[in-house]
């Protein structure tokens, strides 16, 4: 029940990096204004849900100038503790009698 949850979660926020990233690109084009009440509002929701999770990986990754690889990097990683992870965790559980 614990690892559906934290699959759950994990898949939201793979859902929020998405529209991020689909967002930011959007406003740099200016395809989108942050002027507008309710975009720069769901920008600022989505900024404060997703920039925590950057944080740490800015601080190691090179600078690219314009190009910022972190979301594509977090992406990763959710798909690797998804993936293998996960189902580690759960035959583990399933083996030990936690089910």
């Amino acid at each position: 029940m614990l690892l559906q949850i934290v699959d759950i979660l994990l898949t939201i926020l793979w859902w929020f990096i998405i529209a991020q990233a689909v967002m930011s690109w959007l406003i740099a084009f200016n395809v989108i204004n942050t002027h507008n009440e309710f975009v720069g509002q769901l920008w600022n929701v989505l900024d404060r849900i997703t920039e925590p999770l950057y944080r740490p990986f800015r601080r190691i990754m090179p600078d690219f100038g314009g190009l910022d690889l972190t979301p594509m990097l977090v992406l990763i990683l959710i798909i690797i503790i998804q993936g293998p992870v996960l189902q580690y965790l759960a035959r583990f559980a399933y083996n030990s009698g936690m089910v």
